[in-house]
């Protein structure tokens, strides 16, 4: 027996099929403008092309009035002949079709049984894909404990194979973003959904609302991970626009005020915090990060050779009493944010490096004056030594 034959085991409870009669069955208990579809059933069965009887399933399933007999159709016909079906495809049949299923229990039970009949050795971009498609329905019935064991099954799956396809990726991350999301776990919640954004095209595959939604979660995500300071792969997506003309703009406006670094603009912003119940509750910290990404933003503005700045400077920058200026360059330091070392007694901080990120137009207008002048520096050097040079030759 061939390995593909092996992929699947027959269905256990199925009923050998009696193609006539069920399409007969069929014929007399739908409405008309499904019939053509189990005459294709019919012919391409018989003719035993597996290819094209798929593509016409998913037709099939992705047609409004088939709603009611989706279900039936895969366990009486498909289950036939699962065993010839590209995987992947079987499964991704599987999963629209489980979504006519209302029933908890009875849906996961589906999910499960068509789960035992996956070979994951070989076809490991189907089994990951179902267990991703059984974690989140574990999650929408509340079981976060199943979720978890779950994406943790599909993972070792997903990493230990080359390459899947888009719909795969996709589907992991977004399970794994939902169940952060759940857990209320900020920075493995914006790191997840950013992966799965990058598998799908959200002008396509999202609709606005979902846009929306998605936009919102990441942004407050990205304001109040603790290990989240660079947004500069969520301030260059596409997503954020759809913020833009709804009561959420303002906080695409707070995003890239806190990656200028600007406690003015966050200032000005901070009577809408209340409208974001979430972000208001937890105004000390952001309090505390918009002075760090000040603090960011105080050395990248400076040269090279003039990142040894005082206490003082520190606390004008970042507007903060003088005696917090140290808490504040230590907790830099432990995040990784500057590079540097502290002098207590002088009052000093010497900065050797700070994290880069993504810059705002203004940002790079001030990146070009800092390179305009040290493209001057070297020209006096050059004016400078030339003679010499050109005397010693």
């Amino acid at each position: 027996m061939s390995t593909s034959s092996m992929a699947v085991d027959l269905h256990p409870s199925a009923p050998k099929l009696v193609l006539d009669e069920f399409i007969g069955t069929a014929l007399s208990s739908t409405p008309s403008e499904l019939h053509p579809f189990f005459e294709s059933f019919r012919t391409l069965h018989t003719r035993k092309l597996w290819h094209q009887l798929t593509l016409k399933l998913f037709e099939f399933v992705d047609h409004p009035s088939s709603k009611p007999f989706r279900v039936d159709v895969f366990e009486r016909f498909v289950t036939d002949f699962e065993s010839k079906m590209n995987q992947l495809r079987l499964v991704e049949l599987g999963v629209k079709v489980s979504k006519e299923i209302d029933n908890p229990q009875t849906h996961l039970t589906f999910l499960t049984s068509l789960l035992t009949r996956i070979n994951k050795d070989t076809a490991p971009d189907a089994y990951i894909l179902l267990y991703a498609n059984i974690a989140h329905a574990k999650l929408l019935y509340g079981d976060l404990e199943g979720t978890k064991a779950d994406m943790d099954e599909a993972w070792k799956i997903l990493d230990s194979v080359e390459s899947v396809e888009n719909t795969v990726n996709a589907a992991y991350y977004g399970v794994a973003a939902d169940y952060y999301k759940a857990k209320a776990e900020y920075a493995p919640y914006y790191r997840n959904s950013l992966l799965y954004l990058a598998c799908v095209d959200p002008a396509t595959d999202m609709t606005a609302e979902e846009r929306l939604g998605r936009a919102h979660d990441l942004s407050i995500s990205a304001l109040l991970g603790d290990t989240i300071y660079n947004f500069g792969e969520l301030l260059m997506h596409p997503i954020l626009d759809a913020l833009d003309g709804t009561p959420y703009d303002w906080i695409k406006k707070l995003l890239f005020t806190f990656n200028e670094g600007s406690i003015g603009k966050f200032e000005a912003l901070a009577p809408l915090l209340p409208q974001e119940p979430i972000l208001q509750e937890n105004y000390p910290f952001l309090r505390q990060k918009i002075c760090l990404m000040a603090l960011i933003e105080s050395v990248f503005k400076r040269s090279a050779d003039n990142r040894t700045m005082s206490f003082s400077t520190i606390a004008e920058e970042t507007r903060l009493p003088i005696d917090e200026v140290e808490h504040l360059v230590m907790k830099a330091l432990s995040l990784k944010l500057i590079r540097g070392s502290m002098d207590q007694v002088d009052q000093k901080a010497q900065i050797t490096w700070v994290q880069p990120r993504v810059l705002s137009r203004q940002q790079i207008g001030g990146l070009a004056k800092r390179l305009d002048s040290w493209v001057n520096k070297l020209n006096l050097v050059e004016k400078r030594i030339a003679p010499e040079m050109l005397a010693t030759a």
